[in-house]
């Protein structure tokens, strides 16, 4: 074996039980932070793709800062799916007013846990060199995850792992996301041609300066993972747990988080980006301020104005009854249905329909007794063609009535 392939190997095999003894607590620290400098969120450009025989290289790509978006979209994949003439392209949208201050049960809510400071931002000081071509994929991998601590689990799903952390050169909580290579399904191009996992991608369309979607600090590809740094609130629930620890939110608190995520979902869409998978575990709240964050674009995908023939989603949670029938879907009707699902748990607490059950069209729904019913009925209509748009229900009644102080 060459000197090459044993480093490979090496790094490897100590990439696969860093992560087994982290997801079992036992790793607070990844490398050791003595005598390097804390390096910048910033660390240079990531070695282009290389292809062999038509396959991607494999090899430990670098550290790539995606702090600004990227400028050119990557042009959707043409599925063979039925044809609508009537399917609106995609428009920039209108500018929406400036977001009113949180009514005061919103802020009753969130008084026990009002203490935190801003989501942290890239990391002070210049950009780091880039890593020596040279060094094994070891020593890059800790040299570059030595400037974070690693914590606590936070979660881990069907696409990977996602761990608490602290970035060393400023104390700022941070969230490592750890996607295994083979669970990589779909790879885009970022600027300057540079190929990256397809989340990645959307994420950097997205994220960058909106408030209402997680921003991506940077990213790390290795043999066997991706690994995605997050910004991450200090004091932060996902909105199931928000949820279930009042057994359910008070319309005016369900207004303002759902009218924030309208506005997140509306940014999606007019940056060309189909998220997939809306459910409460997909919405962050900062505790100390009530801003709501869209998370995990692990199911996303380009939005197109043709139908789609693959569901990417969980099944139990947003899927459209045209789904579950005739096995195609257009993306801004059915994510209007898994809108109206989310208002349904915020309001009442509970899923709109039982685990496997099949939705018929004289199903009837269990609606609450305040003014979202109607808003909830609409969403949740069996027809796709009768559901509003976006703009339809960020001008509902149930919508404005937003309290001023």
């Amino acid at each position: 074996m060459h000197s090459r392939d044993r480093g490979d190997s090496c790094a490897t095999v100590q990439e696969s039980r860093l992560w087994v003894l982290a997801e079992h607590g036992k790793v607070p620290v990844f490398g050791q932070a003595q005598g390097l400098p804390p390096g910048s969120a910033e660390l240079g450009t990531r070695e282009s793709g290389q292809r062999t025989n038509g396959h991607r290289d494999k090899r430990p790509r670098r550290f790539i800062a995606v702090a600004a978006a990227a400028k050119a979209a990557a042009k959707a994949a043409t599925l063979t799916s039925p044809s609508r003439s009537s399917s609106p392209s995609p428009t920039v949208p209108h500018p929406l007013p400036v977001s009113l201050p949180r009514g005061p049960l919103l802020s009753q809510a969130l008084s026990p846990h009002a203490r935190s400071g801003p989501a942290p931002g890239p990391a002070p000081g210049g950009a780091a060199p880039s890593p020596d071509p040279g060094v094994p994929p070891r020593s890059r991998l800790r040299l570059a995850l030595e400037q974070y601590r690693l914590g606590s689990l936070l979660g881990r799903g069907g696409f990977g792992s996602v761990f608490a952390a602290t970035r060393l050169s400023d104390g700022a909580p941070v969230a490592i996301k750890r996607v295994p290579r083979k669970r990589v399904r779909h790879w885009g191009e970022l600027v300057s041609d540079t190929s990256a996992p397809l989340e990645i991608v959307l994420l950097a369309k997205v994220s960058t300066g909106f408030p209402g979607v997680v921003q991506l600090l940077e990213w790390l590809e290795l043999p066997n993972d991706v690994l995605m740094v997050l910004e991450h609130p200090e004091r932060c629930q996902d909105l199931q747990h928000f949820i279930r620890a009042r057994r359910f939110l008070p319309e005016e608190v369900a207004r303002e988080l759902f009218r924030q995520v309208l506005e997140a979902v509306r940014h999606c869409t007019s940056c060309g980006v189909l998220h997939r998978d809306i459910k409460p575990e997909n919405i962050l709240v900062d505790l100390a301020t009530g801003q709501a964050k869209l998370i995990d674009f692990g199911c996303g995908t380009y939005l197109q104005d043709t139908a789609y023939n693959h569901y990417a989603g969980e099944p139990t949670q947003g899927v459209p009854p045209e789904w579950t029938h005739f096995g195609w879907y257009y993306g801004r009707p059915a994510t209007i249905w898994s809108l109206g699902v989310l208002l349904h748990q915020m309001v009442c607490g509970k899923h709109p329909f039982r685990r496997g059950q099949n939705i018929s069209w004289d199903h009837q729904l269990s609606l609450p007794q305040g003014l979202s019913q109607d808003l909830i009925r609409q969403c949740l209509s069996m027809l796709d063609s009768e559901r509003p748009s976006l703009e339809e229900l960020l001008c509902h009644p149930w919508m404005q009535d937003i309290h001023l102080p």
